[in-house]
């Protein structure tokens, strides 16, 4: 959709042409990095909701390795999804590993176990990835869907719930006032945690109870293991 792309294109040139970007760069076409993710990762970790999860699905993107590190750190399982859900077995789990090592997408491939979705334990807390955030819950990421169809996927399987929270760190940049264009595949967000506030959203926008079959082609469900044995 031509007006979320040009609100990306916007994020990330604000966050470059300020300062905030930070590793790896351009900021553009990715989750960008910024400065303060760890303050963000900090009042997440100071959340009710962190504290009673135990099992938490992240992304595996550089702004939220702040967030992958205290988890890790404690003692909270790990979920990251294999790139692309190229794989039968289309998830990374953390269990036990070191907290510094485990949080690097390198150091998941090296110290995780891939397994296959009927291996992954009930999700207790999401981390989102994002590019574009509004403060009733809209979320925008890089624009390849990924981060809804895992959250799908997971729907579809009974790993998560309707009440399990979805939450973000981003800059205080990242969070637009407008109303975001959302599609019915579209996940909102709960809680959204930048360096300097905690924002619930009370969002009223509905989130999906499972895949959106009727989005998706052909093509892509054979690309995809897992969509191929879920398809109906």
């Amino acid at each position: 959709m031509k007006d979320k792309q040009d609100l990306r294109e916007r994020i990330w040139t604000g966050l470059e042409e300020s300062g905030v970007a930070r590793f790896p760069f351009p900021p553009h076409g990715r989750i960008p990095n910024f400065a303060g993710a760890d303050e963000a990762a900090e009042r997440l970790a100071e959340l009710p909701e962190w504290e009673a999860a135990d099992t938490i699905k992240a992304n595996p993107d550089a702004p939220q390795r702040p967030v992958r590190r205290r988890a890790l750190a404690a003692s909270k399982t790990v979920y990251m999804a294999v790139p692309r859900l190229c794989d039968p077995d289309c998830f990374i789990e953390l269990d036990g590993v070191d907290p510094d090592r485990g949080s690097t997408i390198g150091g998941a491939d090296e110290l995780g176990e891939q397994v296959g979705p009927d291996e992954v334990d009930s999700i207790d807390l999401i981390v989102a990835g994002s590019v574009a955030v509004s403060r009733d819950g809209g979320r925008i990421g890089k624009g390849e869907g990924y981060s809804d169809l895992e959250y799908g996927i997971l729907r579809e399987l009974e790993l998560v719930t309707e009440e399990t929270p979805v939450t973000t760190t981003v800059h205080d940049q990242q969070v637009v006032d407008d109303t975001l264009p959302l599609d019915p595949h579209d996940v909102p967000l709960d809680i959204i945690c930048t360096p300097s506030e905690t924002i619930r959203t009370q969002t009223p926008h509905e989130r999906p109870g499972g895949i959106e079959w009727i989005l998706l082609d052909d093509e892509r469900i054979s690309e995809i293991p897992v969509l191929h044995e879920l398809a109906p």
